[in-house]
């Protein structure tokens, strides 16, 4: 049986830490090629550090003349990035940092594996295992120590940009420490909070008596008590922050991009690929199938696990956990998914419309556990396949 009481943790980083911003260069550059023409290829790294930003990797279009067009806005994009984030700092500034583009074209080899061709359907960008997850202890179906680990930043940034709190600057870290009794959260443990800040003289105190108010605005009623330990700027002045205090690179973040620790992950990143890549949009997927199951009532929690091969349009497998928590077997959910849903890459990317510019959204504050937006966006966190997935069963 599945430990009722125990602590868990999980960590967030904001929009300004350096892995983020390459994580928002790369989905930024992948959305203007989508918006360019929807079935676009592209496989898109960004590196940064002091003063230098560095595109890279393989895109595809199949008017060769756009893309050549298209080459010479990589810079631009780069900067609007840099300057919506906020950084203006002598070593880092979105007008003055030198950006450089090394993306070129997809290898022919490989576009050979995933284009249709004829009597062969489209395939997997590459092999690879992707995990979705769902469990009902918070309305998104989220695990709450991401879920708040999340919201903590995600309010910073938002009273930063108001400029409500304006000494606050972009580069920031969460950790949250929830206690869980039978299973649900109910206290925060302690409360850890790194975050850039505009002057040496603040102190950790003066920083925690700004963002003190937003964090407890944030967490559930009753969850911060006498005995929650905070820990706000522990090591004490951080002033130089994001990639001239320490270099970023897409995809480092894997673990805040999905469920904190709470369900696995198969490894892949997410940011800069197109959702031909199984790593991306099947990982989607998952998540949209587990919350369903969730959402159905077939399981408080649930983790579904899909498997690709390169080349292959059809999924090696399918895998369902109901962590003990199911009203029906593993094998009645694995059954059920594969009939409510079209698990080949095209039929995940139709089913969930993914071939449009809206992936820049999700480079920070997580992919999942996100409210659907009105153009497509998040279209993984809707449970319009509840009903089908009971029916299935």
């Amino acid at each position: 049986m599945a430990r009722q009481n125990y602590v868990f943790t999980s960590e967030s980083v904001s929009e300004g830490h350096p892995d983020k911003v390459c994580d928002r260069i790369s989905d930024a550059v992948l959305d203007a090629l989508i918006a360019e023409e929807p079935e676009a290829r592209v496989a898109c790294e960004t590196f940064a550090t002091t003063n230098r930003v560095v595109v890279g990797g393989e895109v595809g279009l199949s008017d060769r003349a756009k893309l050549s067009d298209y080459m010479g806005r990589v810079e631009e994009i780069a900067r609007d990035c840099i300057r919506d984030i906020g950084y203006e700092q002598d070593k880092f500034h979105h007008a003055t940092c030198e950006v450089t583009n090394l993306l070129h074209e997809q290898s022919a080899h490989i576009a050979q594996g995933v284009d249709a061709s004829g009597n062969k359907d489209e395939g997997a960008g590459d092999q690879g295992i992707m995990f979705g997850y769902a469990v009902d202890e918070t309305p998104e179906l989220m695990p709450a120590p991401i879920h708040y680990a999340h919201a903590v930043l995600k309010r910073l940034a938002e009273v930063r940009k108001s400029g409500a709190e304006p000494t606050l600057r972009p580069d920031a870290k969460s950790q949250i420490s929830l206690r869980y009794e039978n299973g649900k959260p109910v206290e925060a443990v302690s409360i850890v909070l790194s975050t850039q800040h505009e002057r040496e003289d603040q102190t950790s105190d003066d920083i925690r008596a700004i963002v003190e108010p937003y964090i407890r605005e944030v967490l559930p009623d009753g969850w911060i008590t006498e005995a929650t330990e905070w820990w706000v700027n522990p090591t004490g002045t951080f002033v130089i922050g994001g990639p001239d205090g320490d270099a970023g690179l897409t995809g480092r973040k894997i673990i805040v991009d999905t469920y904190g620790g709470a369900a696995p992950h198969g490894g892949g990143a997410f940011s800069g690929k197109d959702p031909t890549k199984v790593d991306r949009s099947a990982a989607y997927a998952a998540r949209y199938l587990a919350k369903n199951v969730v959402a159905a009532g077939m399981a408080g929690r649930c983790t579904i696990q899909l498997s690709y091969a390169i080349g292959v349009s059809k999924p090696l497998s399918i895998y369902a956990d109901t962590h003990g928590t199911g009203e029906v077997e593993a094998e009645a959910i694995e059954r059920a998914v594969a009939q409510a849903m079209d698990l080949t890459p095209r039929g995940i990317r139709e089913h969930l419309q993914l071939n449009r510019p809206i992936f820049q959204r999700t480079a920070a504050y997580g992919h999942f556990g996100r409210a659907p937006e009105a153009d497509g966006g998040f279209s993984w966190e809707r449970t319009d396949l509840a009903e089908a997935l009971k029916r299935a069963v």
